[in-house]
């Protein structure tokens, strides 16, 4: 067996490694690595079969790249069609949050404990616990903390993965005097559509320790020139309203099909569905969002 092969079967390996590693951490980092690990390693095992076996007397080299931009066009077609599909489904786009009383809050993970610890050092108390029904038998769960002066919101996002583990993101929010809305957060899942003018929003999907992502949001606090206001709304109603604002925000611009017209064309317009498209891309390879 020759050099090329072990590296191929290494790569392999190293794959399936960090695949099953990555069922304990749910950690988008690693899913991004092993994402782009999992398109070479099978570029070049392609290549070289096809080289091996004399189906093409191509370079090794072309053959790879062929293979490269092949999987490129079957995962964008499998994209497309999940999109389209997700367009003309029952899950909700903007899902309305009812309060959890089932006791069901934070997973049973030793990552997400130091998390909870961490907030509770640091002054954070839990205000309410949430829950979103997708309507496919999944419920995405979440816990709403405040800092001491209310001037900070943090919704800490539990989402549940296909290898049975969780993901936990952040999302932090405060008011300005004059009305700004500054969010920050590091939210995977893609979204591709528009804000409200009043929102300032950065996600950053890269920074997964919450300390970090608090200091971002501190500093945006610092610069924004404005002085933060206490919350004063519960969060269920405020997350709420929040929802309905951005649906009709992205139904105005052009992003969400008119409610009368959705069980005929679906729920996304076709300029939406690119730029799903795109941020799923994005995401994906390369953990960044789109910026319009």
């Amino acid at each position: 067996m020759d050099q090329l092969a072990y590296i191929i079967i290494s790569g392999a390996g190293l794959s399936v490694f960090l695949a099953w590693w990555n069922t304990r951490q749910a950690s988008p980092v690693l899913a991004i690595v092993n994402r782009w690990l999992r398109w070479v390693v099978f570029s070049m095992a392609a290549a070289y079969l096809i080289h091996s076996f004399g189906w093409s007397t191509r370079p090794y080299w072309v053959l790879a790249a062929t293979v490269f931009l092949v999987w490129f066009l079957f995962e964008t077609l499998y994209n497309w069609f999940a999109i389209n599909a997700l367009s003309k489904s029952d899950i909700p786009l903007f899902p309305r949050f009812s309060p959890n009383d089932s006791g069901q809050e934070w997973p049973m993970q030793n990552r997400l404990t130091l998390v909870r610890d961490w907030l509770h050092d640091n002054n954070f108390r839990k205000v309410q616990a949430l829950q979103a029904d997708l309507g496919i038998g999944i419920k995405i769960r979440s816990c709403v903390y405040e800092n001491t002066d209310r001037t900070i919101r943090l919704q800490v996002i539990f989402i549940p993965n296909r290898t049975g583990s969780v993901s936990a993101c952040y999302s932090l929010a405060s008011y300005t005097e004059g009305g700004i809305r500054l969010v920050t957060d590091n939210l995977f899942l893609p979204f591709g559509g528009f804000y409200p003018e009043n929102w300032r929003v950065m996600r950053s999907p890269w920074t997964r320790a919450l300390p970090k992502l608090l200091e971002k949001h501190r500093n945006r606090i610092a610069t924004s020139g404005e002085r933060v206001v206490p919350f004063e709304t519960d969060p269920v109603d405020e997350f709420n309203h929040q929802q309905s604002v951005l649906e009709k925000v992205n139904t105005e611009l052009g992003f969400l099909i008119p409610h009368h017209l959705r069980d005929e064309q679906g729920k996304i317009t076709w300029e939406g569905r690119y730029r799903v498209w795109k941020e799923v891309w994005l995401l994906s390879y390369f953990g960044a969002t789109n910026r319009y």
